[in-house]
């Protein structure tokens, strides 16, 4: 039996413990990750004080500590998420906010950022609607880790999920179908297909604009999902449709999206996913940040 297989075994029987006993662990995993996690730390700190430079050092340095304790949290939180009965699930995970933009036909693209609790939203949906639900992954190089990724974000309602291989035209269909897409694609994916664009104090934050490409080839409209832990579980915020996008202007509907996420941070900065080397792709001459 490998590692990975009962790390997973593991989950199913954290799943049964009460949520305050499960976050009270993760809260002290994600104490001891953040002083023995060098690397991660660095880079969290780092984030913060490119984004937040008017902030002051002790602040930023809570916000970290936070971020692993969140990050623990809601990795072990994926136990009951992906184990637990539906009843369980749904007495925990709310979706709130515009929910009749679920409603009817119209192709749909849900902007869904890296906060913490973005596969407890990525249940919320499916559960709260019959309408077919895509999104896209990056495989897992381990086959078991894979395997309970993919098994735990499609274990309710329509869900289909895209390989990052599979190329636009899928997505595209489903999107014409009247379909929706969970899309995530405010993380750095290198040079290519990127636009430098602002993000917080950041000016030049290499960025796909995937989310204004899609709206346009899809003819569909974007919504925003901000996904929160809370002391009881979760809350999934949709937001109203956004006016006025996609634009004919690809870069200016990005550095938009930015400012919708910076906007949705400064709610909870600690629950953004601030341990990803989000500025590691820089501008021709520009020296690395990290």
């Amino acid at each position: 039996m490998s590692w990975s297989q009962v790390g997973v075994g593991s989950m199913r029987v954290l799943a049964k413990l009460p949520l305050p006993v499960l976050r009270g662990l993760g809260k002290v995993v994600g104490r001891i990750l953040f002083v023995l996690a060098g690397q991660r730390r660095k880079i969290a700190l780092r984030n913060l004080e490119l984004c937040f430079p008017e902030v002051p050092e002790a602040q930023r340095r809570a916000w970290a500590k936070e971020t692993f304790e969140v990050f623990c949290q809601t990795f072990l939180d994926r136990s009951w998420l992906w184990f637990g009965s539906e009843e369980l699930v749904r007495s925990r995970v709310k979706l709130e906010g515009a929910i009749e933009e679920l409603d009817g036909a119209t192709p749909t693209i849900i902007f869904a950022p890296h906060f913490y609790g973005m596969d407890a939203g990525g249940l919320a949906l499916p559960l709260n609607t019959q309408r077919e639900f895509t999104s896209i992954f990056a495989t897992n190089p381990d086959p078991v880790l894979d395997d309970w990724f993919m098994a735990g974000r499609q274990r309710f309602g329509h869900v289909r999920m895209l390989n990052r291989a599979d190329g636009v035209k899928p997505i595209i269909s489903c999107l014409r179908k009247g379909g929706l897409l969970y899309l995530l694609p405010d993380m750095d994916y290198g040079k290519n297909d990127s636009v430098f664009v602002p993000f917080f104090a950041v000016e030049n934050t290499a960025t796909i604009p995937s989310l204004s490409r899609f709206a346009r080839l899809g003819k569909a409209k974007v919504v925003a999902l901000y996904n929160r832990m809370t002391p009881e579980g979760y809350v999934a915020q949709l937001t109203p449709a956004w006016e006025n996008f996609p634009t004919d202007d690809h870069v200016a509907d990005t550095a938009r999206m930015n400012r919708e996420l910076q906007a949705a941070i400064m709610t909870m900065p600690a629950q953004y996913y601030w341990v990803h080397k989000r500025f590691k792709t820089r501008p021709p001459g520009e020296p690395s940040y990290y």
